[in-house]
């Protein structure tokens, strides 16, 4: 299966979401990725719902919906109802982790968790095969343009390996850090989703940047 690339509007210019939102829509990445800070899980604050239910027409791309909050369960319908196509929560954040799968998944979206750098890939096992998407953060979570991570080759290979052994089809997403230096390898190792931030909207052309993540060129 061809990568995704899933451009983050985190890094987009928030005075003209409008043409962000439009640029990826143009574009050959199918997601965009949308991250949802509360201040308290990470120490940013980002959008919410009534910005993710004005974007949502403007593009019929995969909303993938990050989630860096605490306690997400009271949230996962109201995400749902403004579009959320796939749901992430972080396994740090939840109690009972396997249940928020569960009501993600009646709620009719795909269930991802994402993991902060310092947890280790084993903490998924028991619930690996129950989801769609495993997001491993390769920077602190909480704001764009931080430096990649490089232990983070490491954690996927581990991942791939995890997800053998548990039956598991999840994806396997790398979110942090991601640009034309690291794309080709994050993805020989077995990464299936590139979240974009910086190095999509920062660069001098956004839509060559896409294209040249999507095709791993450059």
């Amino acid at each position: 299966m061809p990568h995704i690339v899933a451009p983050s509007l985190l890094s987009a210019d928030f005075a003209d979401l409008n043409s962000a939102v439009r640029l990826v829509d143009e574009s050959p990445a199918p997601w965009l990725h949308i991250d949802v800070m509360d201040g308290v899980f990470v120490p940013n604050i980002s959008f919410g719902f009534p910005v993710i239910k004005a974007i949502r027409p403007l593009t019929k791309k995969v909303f993938d919906v990050h989630l860096m909050i605490v306690r997400p369960d009271p949230y996962i319908n109201p995400f749902r109802d403004v579009g959320a196509d796939n749901l992430t929560v972080h396994l740090e954040a939840c109690t009972h982790l396997h249940r928020t799968v569960q009501a993600i998944h009646s709620a009719g979206m795909k269930a991802g968790v994402a993991i902060n750098p310092h947890t280790r890939v084993e903490a998924l096992e028991d619930v690996l095969a129950d989801i769609d998407l495993v997001c491993l953060m390769s920077v602190n979570p909480g704001f764009g343009g931080q430096r990649f991570i490089e232990h983070t080759f490491n954690k996927i290979e581990r991942l791939v390996a995890l997800r053998k052994t548990t039956g598991s089809s999840a994806l396997i997403e790398i979110d942090g850090g991601v640009s034309d230096a690291n794309a080709k390898t994050l993805v020989a190792v077995g990464a299936d989703v590139l979240v974009a931030g910086n190095s999509v909207f920062g660069a001098k052309d956004p839509k060559v940047a896409i294209a040249s993540l999507s095709t791993l060129a450059g």
